[in-house]
């Protein structure tokens, strides 16, 4: 038997706006940011951890989606030479 989550409606909140900022960001980037930084607001004040996968997705500074081809670019670390065409 798993044992009870101890704030189950907030962490349905923050599932909630992170889905909500998915689902607008093709047609308004801003409000998805706006979902971002609220969900980022209401687990700092309930202090509740973000999911790793959340916070791989969501930018630390302007609190944008970090998705490739919508919200964001990827680069790899490192430098090295590209692949031959």
């Amino acid at each position: 038997m798993a044992a009870p989550v101890r704030d189950r409606e907030a962490l349905q909140r923050l599932s909630f706006l992170f889905q909500a900022a998915h689902w607008v960001l093709p047609h308004s980037p801003s409000l998805a940011r706006f979902y971002c930084s609220t969900q980022r607001g209401a687990a700092r004040r309930l202090v509740l951890r973000l999911a790793p996968s959340v916070k791989g997705a969501v930018c630390r500074r302007c609190c944008s989606l970090l998705l490739p081809g919508a919200g964001g670019r990827q680069r790899l670390r490192g430098g090295g030479s590209p692949a031959p065409c």
